[in-house]
């Protein structure tokens, strides 16, 4: 057992002295006996607030339905599994008899990091059991027989969120770590644990909402989202703001982003040295971005049409502010889908106000569409639309659906790290946006997931909007992608065969180093990872593109800003934010300041 279990026994000499251990002995029995209680609870409470399709029940449905697709190769890799477990524990009880412990191998990554792991032949068995068993289970569904690749992926995405679930560092009684701390602590480790998960369920109203960072230590407005600027326009689904100028003069031609309405447009303008709001500005361009509002049942009745029509009157009140006739826009992730949508309807009906595009990690074509794609089926519609009572659904369904796909650093670490060590997690601006979570309209959320990543009705031309039947050919602007080599929400190849596609767009394809967020959040001055650039045109896939593809290091900014700044126009005088439209209010504004767990 570790050390520190028998190192606090302290023998006592004095009654007072036997007075003091009866006490501290009775609040360790005190703490200790919730022990086991609380280690259920949090197992059980980190995975309420989960969509109900990727629970460890039905995941353990459909490995089970996987696995027995092939008896006969199920008994022989079962009887393969049960000697190897055997041999493992014969070795585990020689190094016990012996004492030798084993050599550190590294195996099991930064959750086996603590040397109690190695250093102790029960929990050097424990990790090596759990690791055998989690390679056993991901052999068997890759092995399985009779699945599509859809069906495939999704098996893979059930059984590796379960194999994570199981891992013996998220139970007290099997982590040497925290063990050590209760010890040392008296269980007050504990203590502080149940304190923070009770905070974390009253803040997700009723689920667990596990923290990631300390929410107390950001404001948006204040920390972050600090660009100055005004709101000038607003509807009941969006609120549109003006960046101040910090330059003589601006480009004539403004540039209108459209963000995700997932998560918060303030990933733009996370701090001065991430901004890219702040970037642009100083660049000289005349900056607007839409700030989505947070929904409630009022925008219960919202679908991918209105979300569209709320863009367009955007662009019109940008235009009537800048006296142009046309503008460039940018759309982030399914706001560039939204986007890409919108400008092959303005094309098909002769709408000019659009000078250019650009589109950051956006799909257009959505055949094979990345780990969101496995929450896309009948299955999962069904129970979404039974979490959608009120119009829309709630913010931490969906933080929890993204947590999901990377459940051991965004779920189980902090399990361990909030509940059974007790421990604050670390303030960080970033895992603050994404704790700052944003509903769905039901019916525009539906939509998305059925028509693209069911249907992928846009790439097969069978799409419409506003009643207009619009496709890929209908986009005609000049477009600038980005796609990240790491993006597991967007994968570049997904992003490479939409850009690939619009045959009647002039297109500019890059590929940033990193992933959804880095690899588009990545200013000049950071001078981190690279991007590659290339003729779009002289590849069919993204491999052979990125074969001939030239690498530069560092930022594609600066690559973007010169793209940008030819279709941007002359140089005119700059002007304050609102002078015709007039000014609602500071920015960032209250839209992008509606946090739903204080509500």
């Amino acid at each position: 057992m570790p050390q520190a279990l028998t190192e606090n026994i302290i023998l006592p000499e004095t009654p007072k002295e036997l007075q003091d251990l009866a006490e501290q002995g009775a609040r360790s029995l005190q703490n200790l006996a919730e022990i086991g209680e609380l280690s259920i609870k949090v197992w059980q409470a980190a995975l309420t607030g989960q969509n109900d399709s990727v629970s460890p029940a039905k995941a353990l449905k459909e490995m089970n339905e996987a696995l027995w697709s092939s008896p006969e190769t199920l008994a022989q890799a079962t009887q393969d599994y049960w000697l190897s477990q055997q041999k493992l524990w014969l070795e585990t009880m020689d190094r016990w008899k012996d004492g030798t412990p084993p050599a550190p191998d590294g195996r099991g990554g930064k959750r086996f990091s603590h040397p109690g792991w190695t250093e102790y032949a029960l929990f050097d068995y424990i990790k090596n059991a759990y690791l055998f068993t989690s390679d056993w289970l991901r052999d068997q569904v890759s092995a399985a027989e009779g699945l599509s690749d859809a069906e495939r992926k999704k098996l893979e995405f059930y059984s590796r969120n379960y194999v994570e679930s199981i891992h013996p560092a998220n139970f007290f009684a099997l982590n040497p770590e925290v063990l050590e701390a209760t010890a040392e602590q008296n269980g007050e480790n504990l203590v502080r644990g149940l304190s923070m998960m009770l905070e974390d369920i009253e803040r997700g109203h009723g689920k667990l909402l596990i923290r990631q960072t300390d929410m107390d230590a950001f404001e948006v407005g204040r920390d972050m989202a600090i660009t100055p600027g005004k709101v000038i326009w607003e509807n009941n689904v969006l609120q549109l703001i003006q960046y101040a100028p910090t330059t003589e003069k601006v480009f004539a031609k403004p540039l209108l982003f459209v963000p995700p309405w997932i998560n918060k447009f303030y990933i733009l303008d996370l701090n001065r040295k991430k901004s890219m709001m702040q970037y642009l500005v100083a660049q000289g361009f005349s900056v607007f971005i839409i700030s989505w509002v947070n929904p409630t049942s009022a925008q219960r009745d919202e679908t991918w049409d209105s979300y569209a029509a709320a863009v367009l009157s955007a662009v019109e009140v940008v235009l009537k502010e800048t006296g142009q006739k046309s503008l460039n826009i940018g759309g982030y992730c399914v706001g560039g889908t939204l986007l890409g949508t919108l400008a092959a309807h303005m094309g098909k009906v002769g709408d000019k106000r659009l000078a250019s595009a650009t589109l950051f990690t956006s799909q257009l074509e959505f055949s094979d569409a990345g780990e969101l794609q496995i929450f896309a089926d009948e299955e999962t519609l069904a129970d979404l639309e039974q979490q959608m009572p009120d119009g829309y659904l709630p913010a931490q369904t969906m933080a929890s659906a993204f947590n999901m796909l990377r459940s051991n650093d965004l779920v189980w670490s902090y399990v361990v790290n909030n509940y059974l060590l007790g421990k604050e997690p670390f303030p960080f601006d970033l895992l603050y946006w994404n704790a700052d979570s944003t509903g769905m309209p039901a019916k525009l959320h539906l939509y998305y997931l059925r028509r693209f990543y069911m249907e992928n009705a846009f790439a097969r031309d069978e799409f419409s909007m506003q009643g207009e039947a619009i496709g890929p050919e209908d986009i005609r602007i000049p477009l600038y992608h980005v796609a990240t080599r790491d993006d597991h929400i967007a994968p570049a190849d997904s992003v490479f065969r939409g850009a690939k596609m619009l045959k009647n767009a002039e297109s500019r394809f890059i590929l940033s180093g990193s992933g959804h967020i880095a690899g588009v959040v990545n200013p000049p001055a950071a001078q981190k990872y690279q991007y590659w650039t290339g003729d779009l045109t002289s590849a069919d896939s993204l491999g052979e593109w990125l074969a001939k593809a030239d690498e530069t290091r560092g930022s594609w900014w600066n690559d973007w800003a010169k793209w940008l700044k030819k279709r941007s126009g002359k140089k005119v005088q700059a002007r304050e934010p609102g002078e015709k439209t007039g000014v609602l209010e500071d920015a960032p504004g209250r839209f992008v300041q509606d946090r739903f767990d204080l509500r």
